[in-house]
Formats: structure tokens, sequence, C-alpha cells
């Protein structure tokens, strides 16, 4: 027996649950991709660690600079209260994207992590931006 089977699968119904439930908070950088190169972005891309200076440098095209610590009520309150939030930060070895879309959803705002960050839209080889 290999160390894959060690523990036995899950039945097809946890199975659905489980992949679900990660799908409502995750996305990745294809399908952000894809929404905004078929202008079919109907959520807010929201760059969420790091300084004014590092995003002008290089972003992910559309994204807005709002680092989790500045997310207040009152700043979120620009934007509808049904507005999807799609975060992201430097990569996997960051944990910005997941302080913030903690810190969204105890506003009661719909958010999405976008995994890989940075990392992940490079390694896909997608263009960035710069201001």
């Amino acid at each position: 027996m290999s160390t894959v089977t060690d523990f036995p699968a899950a039945s097809p119904e946890e199975a659905v649950g489980h992949f679900l439930r990660r799908l409502s908070v995750e996305t990745d950088c294809a399908d952000v991709h894809d929404a905004l190169a078929h202008h079919d972005q109907d959520f807010v891309l929201l760059h969420v660690v790091g300084s004014e200076e590092v995003f002008a440098r290089r972003h992910i095209p559309g994204a807005i600079h709002l680092p989790h610590r500045a997310m207040t009520p009152e700043r979120m309150a620009q934007w509808p209260k049904d507005t999807l939030f799609v975060v992201y930060c430097a990569g996997p070895h960051c944990n910005g994207a997941d302080r913030a879309a903690l810190k969204l959803a105890r506003m009661g705002l719909g958010v999405k992590i976008m995994i890989g960050g940075i990392t992940g839209w490079q390694d896909e080889g997608f263009s960035f931006a710069a201001s």
C-alpha cells in the first residue's frame, strides 16, 4: 500500500462538498486573467500588500492597491454591498490575502482569494501592469 492510499479517499458526496467550499473562497490566476482578457470582470481585484511604490512597479492589470491594514467599513462602503472582491498578495509565502479575505468577510462582504498571487501570475506567464 502506498502513502497515497494510507487514508481512503472521501466519498464522492464528501468530495463534492469539499471542492465546492474551496471554489467558493478561491479563484486562480488563469480564471482572473480570462475574465480580464474577455472584459468580463464582475469583481473588484485588490492588491492587498506592499507599499504604493511596490504596487507601482508591478501589479496585475486592473487591480486596485488597498492594503489589508487600510480596509475599513468606511473605505469599503464605496462599493455596493454585493460586490465580490478578489484579493491577492505576493504569493504562497505571503498571508496578506488571507488577512484581507478574513477582514472583508468579517465586514459581511463577498471575497475570494486569487491563489498563487503575484508568484502564480508570473508562473502563468501573464503580463503585469506598472503605474
